[in-house]
């Protein structure tokens, strides 16, 4: 399911016009965006949690040249799904 799918399912769901269910969703996200880059981490029960993992520096190779090249450290959005999700996803 991609962005705009869900924005037609979330609209059906609610029974909002497609371009409020639009707003809503974006408002969401936009928030959870802000959070984590602030460096918070964003619970959300039985579905799961995002956070923040820092990675360190590392030598990576070119995969066309072979050329050994140094990754600076980064930051990326770690998320770890719930248990009532996990559990849901395999009882089919």
């Amino acid at each position: 399911m991609n962005k705009s799918e869900l924005i037609v399912a979330f609209s059906r769901e609610t029974n909002l016009p497609v371009r409020k269910a639009q707003e809503v969703l974006d408002m969401v996200f936009d928030t959870m965006s802000r959070a984590l880059i602030a460096g918070d981490r964003i619970e959300v029960r039985g579905f799961g949690s995002f956070s923040i993992r820092k990675y360190g520096e590392y030598t990576g190779r070119n995969p066309r040249t072979g050329q050994k090249t140094a990754v600076k450290g980064k930051k990326l959005p770690f998320f770890k799904v719930g248990k009532e999700l996990r559990e849901g996803m395999n009882k089919k």
